[in-house]
């Protein structure tokens, strides 16, 4: 299933895209993963919303996309998310891709950080990432800080 992909800053999303992306994040992170955290961080404004669309115009998956000195002292992937509808096509592949993509075309070819859910480990590692320190706990989940060289 291809998907269209848009990368926009925050002040650029429409109301309809705002609106999509965070009710993606909530139905995913809050609902289905049963964690209750603020998803809503104060961190939107800063960040490039990676956004890919279906030919019908859903939103199926979605990454944030920092620069270097936001999140970590290198560039950074967070929120990735595929839709629960559209699971099964791959579509997670195609998203990390098109987000290191995207880090490289706006933020030049640099590292990558990024803070993993445990489970996704060798899925991260198969895009070059590598695991950086010891594990941690981020809402009762267990995360890993990884690294793309």
């Amino acid at each position: 299933m291809p998907l269209h992909w848009t990368t926009k800053p925050f002040d650029t999303l429409t109301l309809a895209e705002l609106y999509a992306l965070l009710q993606l994040r909530s139905e995913v992170f809050v609902v289905e993963q049963t964690c209750a955290f603020q998803d809503i961080d104060g961190h939107d404004q800063a960040a490039l919303h990676l956004l890919g669309h279906t030919e019908a115009g859903e939103l199926a998956a979605y990454a944030r996309l920092f620069a270097a000195g936001r999140s970590y002292a290198q560039a950074s992937i967070g929120r990735v998310v595929t839709s629960p509808r559209h699971r099964g096509h791959g579509l997670g592949r195609q998203l990390l891709h098109e987000a290191i993509a995207q880090c490289e075309a706006q933020f030049g070819r640099q590292p990558i950080k990024i803070g993993a859910q445990q489970y996704l480990l060798a899925f991260y590692e198969s895009f070059g990432f590598v695991q950086e320190g010891e594990g941690y706990l981020e809402d009762g989940i267990p995360h890993v800080h990884m690294v793309r060289g």
